[in-house]
């Protein structure tokens, strides 16, 4: 009998064969018909959109490469470099501090993370922008002794100064939350098969729970990214000169104002959609590492495996 038949018996005892070298999937009308009407409606509101003229297109087509927008496009984007680098390092080592046995260290880190992501990060940057009001000085001294040096605090805590450190401790504080949950997905047992080939705790995490860790982080992580980029929209409540603050600026004398904004949201969604394809690729190769590697399905020999090859 050829493999390309199928047999099947019929209810009086008949045997019959059915070809299924040519089966297809059963043609689904109904979901054609969804697709038809979705994608009517999409270009119709398209259409409606391009043909408005409240929206002012030729405004928009006129300033998106404006020095003006450009310059404030450079501020959001160092903006969002500079914060997650400071909130990953950070975040980094709140979360091993709040891993760790010692009880002060893991009360200092939950206090830290409870605070800044229970208080919105627009407040935040304010109360950093306006320290000078509480300390009009800002000083190094001995506890209860000399004072060693003073500055005063306006002429520290700038617009870049506050806009940096309100984004990078905010950040640091989910940063924390993400890596703590990376760390806890690597299996107990690497680390004590790390302490049994003779490494100490500190070179384990670097050398074999970090690495194994960064399957979960990497995710959540990108998207932590995507929403630094809109949270720099916040700095322009302290006059930092980014992306929005640069639109806004224009528009306080054309008076045109969706336009503009219209120019900060079209440039916002073109960094971000970059960034999720970015995003896609580093969780597509940390996939194929896993299938590659068997982690998935073996961690622990994967996990003795990794261990060896750290300790040569």
């Amino acid at each position: 009998m050829s493999q390309r038949h199928l047999t099947t018996t019929s209810p009086s005892g008949d045997t019959t064969f059915r070809d299924v070298a040519t089966a297809h999937a059963p043609f689904r009308t109904g979901r054609l018909i969804l697709w038809i009407v979705i994608l009517i409606i999409a270009v119709d509101f398209a259409w409606i959109v391009a043909h408005n003229e409240n929206f002012g297109w030729p405004v928009v087509i006129a300033y998106f490469f404006n020095p003006t927008v450009i310059a404030g496009l450079y501020v959001s984007l160092g903006l969002t470099v500079v914060a997650m680098v400071l909130g990953t390092i950070l975040g980094l080592g709140l979360a091993i501090a709040r891993m760790s046995k010692d009880r002060l260290a893991t009360s200092f880190a939950s206090l830290f993370i409870w605070f800044f992501r229970g208080t919105p990060l627009l407040v935040q940057l304010i109360f950093w922008y306006n320290l000078s009001t509480l300390f009009p000085q800002l000083s190094l001294a001995i506890p209860f002794g000399p004072t060693l040096a003073s500055w005063d605090t306006n002429s520290v805590i700038t617009p870049m100064t506050a806009a940096i450190v309100g984004l990078a401790l905010n950040e640091a504080a989910y940063m924390a939350e993400i890596i703590r949950g990376g760390l806890l997905s690597v299996d107990r047992g690497q680390t004590e098969t790390a302490e049994a080939f003779g490494m100490t705790r500190a070179r384990a995490l670097w050398r074999i729970i970090i690495p194994q860790a960064m399957r979960s982080i990497v995710p959540p992580t990108g998207n932590q990214l995507i929403s630094m980029i809109k949270a720099t929209s916040l700095v322009s409540v302290i006059a930092m000169a980014d992306l929005l603050y640069s639109v806004q600026s224009i528009y306080n004398r054309t008076f045109e104002i969706i336009p503009m904004l219209l120019v900060a949201v079209i440039w916002y969604l073109l960094i971000t959609s970059i960034l999720n394809v970015g995003q896609s690729y580093i969780e597509a190769y940390y996939g194929r590492s896993d299938r590659r590697t068997g982690a998935a399905e073996k961690p622990a020999l994967a996990g003795t495996a990794a261990v060896q090859e750290a300790t040569h």
